[in-house]
């Protein structure tokens, strides 16, 4: 069985809430769990003490364990100081699309031709 820390979802329609949870990975993500080892509420200031409420013994406990942490839990871990987490680099992600380069190459060539007939005239 392949353990994940993760965060279940509830509250309100547009007032989200989040427990942290340890479940088995093909559990839902609202489904069930194993046990609840905290809370997250993204509604409070990013400084707030109560916007991350993790129990560090048993976060440690069930990474000795095997659990895998997701991305967002993984951050609050590093916070907390149980887990390094490697910062990510995606080089890629501000380069343009090939239609988008497509239609930039299209446009160059369109402003192009109007100057060269102008310098050939």
């Amino acid at each position: 069985m392949s353990l994940k820390i993760r965060l279940a979802r509830g509250g309100a329609k547009k007032r989200p809430y989040y427990r942290i949870v340890v479940s088995d990975s093909r559990s839902p993500r609202d489904g069930r769990f194993i046990e609840k080892i905290g809370s997250f509420n993204p509604l409070l200031a990013k400084d707030a003490a109560e916007r991350v409420v993790l129990d560090t013994e048993k976060a440690k406990a069930w990474l000795d364990k095997g659990a895998q942490p997701t991305d967002r839990v993984a951050r609050f871990l590093d916070a907390a100081g149980l887990l390094k987490r490697e910062a990510k680099n995606n080089p890629k992600k501000a380069e343009p699309g090939e239609k988008a380069k497509e239609r930039a190459k299209e446009k160059a060539e369109k402003a192009a031709a109007p100057a060269a007939e102008e310098a050939g005239a």
